[in-house]
């Protein structure tokens, strides 16, 4: 390959080693950069790098995703993965600092800079082969977990494939539904927990290497938490303890009263768990939006066009250009996200959908992705345009609650306007569950990397189940403690997207504060989400926070407001 100038298309990098790449790095980092316009132009050529190589090793990453039984597509991404992109970072640390060097700055690049003298400060090259290692331990979980089938009916199935059963009127149903879908991650606990020790092993490693005392403290600064701190995500749990945890206990209280429970208790496939289900509590058939993924996508599509005519040409646009991978089937990776293609400039959409209302709401939150993407990629360089995890779960979560008034209303809707209500109530509650569930996953990585027993596998099981007890409560699980500890392999963050969960709670705390707005002017609302998200990385947090009409929260007072507004409308809509 020439270094004299970058190809037209990603299409040179798809077959590319890590030899054919490092020329471009080494030509810029070269370069004789005098004056704002040859920085700018040097800033250009550098973006245009990323985005080539992004493309490709998206394209490798999503192929295998879709389709982890396939070992060249499994080569493919592994040689992305963890053979050319960990290996770049010495490379991308170089330019990193001849653009700090440089002493170019402008507005909305500062967050930029700022992110790059982070990056630089915690750069280590004995760190290199550590990710890389890393990298293919997540694939390897991402292969097992791909591989497990649940005993249902005669047939094995992929375990998402259970949710339409753990959500059925059927209460005995739902018990065998719920054990079958935990089953194959019970029996897969060895395993699971032996790729989890190795990567416990490599994560420390990286952050002592760094200087740091554990992982925890090394991934807080490693993902650019400027605007809060550590002691504010502890902040953040105790408040969950005091106002969300008593909330969902009044939530399981009415639902088991509702139920006619004895000792006000309800079991676990009575709960509420959007990776498993939410049942009826009185007994109606589990709610079915849609039957295939055309029907999952024309329906959605009406949605974003209700919201705004904007975001209903985006969608279409992902339709156009084949971006939604949506059903589940056997080999196909777990889990829901939403990447981009850079050059292609369109997003693409994965989740795991099997005609359950969960569904609906996950291809929203993906949705809002997306869009995020669509607005921020009008910004000139690809290093501007990702604001960090947490306001990208305000334009997901923000749409969850955006695009509810337009479920129903006609007959090609995804509910007639009684079903509308009973999903609506459904996401609130579960909205609820979800900001328990993100205090005890983000507790129990907080221990994990910190309490010196995180490499012990069997101690890892028992503090799962006592962060539990404290975020969850009003569930019997006698008779479950394995379908319990299995919750936690099943949570592909702790593997593959370490500490990547607390930014869901922020961000849950920032959508209902978009939805609090929405519910006095919808349009307003939606205008401002919009010039937040076209804001990509471009401003700090809170900044991004307050475009779209809102701002952190990590105090019991504010965020005990904010559940009230939740119950105030549950009660509504009851």
């Amino acid at each position: 390959m020439s270094v004299t100038a970058l190809p037209d298309s990603a299409l040179a990098f798809r077959e590319a080693r890590l030899a054919d790449i490092v020329p471009f790095y080494e030509d810029l980092t070269a370069r004789q950069l005098e004056g704002d316009e040859a920085v700018e132009a040097w800033l250009n050529e550098w973006s245009r790098l990323e985005e080539l190589f992004t493309e490709a090793a998206n394209e490798a990453s999503t192929a295998y995703d879709r389709d982890t039984t396939d070992p060249a597509k499994e080569a493919a991404d592994l040689r992305f993965s963890s053979e050319i992109s960990p290996r770049l970072e010495p490379y991308r640390v170089k330019l990193g600092e001849k653009l700090v060097a440089s002493g170019f700055s402008r507005p909305d690049l500062e967050p930029t800079i700022a992110r790059w003298r982070n990056r630089i400060e915690l750069f280590r090259e004995e760190n290199v082969p550590l990710v890389a290692e890393e990298q293919k331990l997540a694939s390897r979980y991402s292969k097992v977990i791909g591989g497990l089938a649940s005993d249902w009916q005669g047939e094995r199935l992929p375990p998402p494939m259970l949710r339409p059963y753990t959500n059925s009127a059927d209460r005995s149903q739902r018990e065998q539904a719920y054990r079958a879908f935990f089953a194959p991650y019970i029996d897969a606990r060895d395993e699971l927990a032996g790729i989890f020790d190795a990567l416990y092993d490599l994560r420390q490693k990286q952050a002592r290497n760094a200087g740091f005392e554990n992982y925890r403290d090394y991934m807080h600064r490693a993902k650019n938490r400027f605007d809060y701190t550590v002691e504010d995500t502890l902040r953040f749990q105790d408040a969950v303890a005091a106002a969300v945890v008593p909330a969902m206990e009044r939530v399981y209280l009415r639902r088991a009263r509702q139920m006619d429970l004895r000792e006000d208790l309800i079991r676990p496939w009575d709960a509420i768990d959007n990776h498993v289900g939410n049942p009826d509590p009185v007994g109606l058939p589990a709610l079915r939006p849609f039957d295939t993924e055309g029907d999952l996508i024309d329906k959605a599509q009406r949605v974003f066009q209700n919201v705004d005519p904007v975001l209903g040409e985006y969608f279409g646009r992902l339709v156009g250009g084949g971006m939604l991978d949506l059903m589940s089937r056997q080999g196909k990776a777990p889990g829901g996200y939403c990447t981009t293609f850079p050059i292609r400039r369109l997003p693409f959409i994965f989740t795991n959908a099997s005609g359950v209302a969960g569904d609906v709401d996950t291809l929203l939150h993906e949705a809002g992705h997306a869009f995020h993407s669509f607005e921020s990629m009008k910004l000139p360089f690809v290093f501007q345009r990702f604001p960090g995890s947490e306001m990208a779960e305000v334009a997901s979560m923000s749409m969850e609650l955006l695009g509810a008034p337009y479920l129903n209303g006609s007959n090609e809707a995804f509910y007639s306007d009684e079903e509308a209500r009973r999903a609506r109530v459904g996401h609130l509650e579960e909205a609820l569950a979800s900001i328990a569930h993100i205090a005890s996953v983000d507790a129990f990585q907080h221990w994990i990397y910190t309490s010196g027993e995180g490499g012990d596998r069997d101690a890892r099981d028992r503090e799962w189940l006592r962060i539990r007890e404290r975020f969850v409560k009003g569930v019997d699980w006698s008779g479950c403690e394995q379908e319990q500890v299995a919750r936690w392999y099943e949570q592909v963050h702790f593997f593959s997207y370490p500490f990547y969960y607390i930014e869901y709670g922020i961000a849950q705390m920032g959508a209902f504060q978009v939805w609090r707005n929405a519910l006095q002017d919808q349009a307003a609302a939606v205008a401002a989400y919009r010039r937040a998200l076209a804001l990509g990385g471009s401003r700090p947090l809170p900044e991004l926070f307050a475009a779209a009409g809102a701002h952190l929260v990590f105090d019991e007072a504010g965020m005990g407001e904010l559940v009230m507004l939740v119950e105030e409308q549950l009660a509504s809509l009851r």
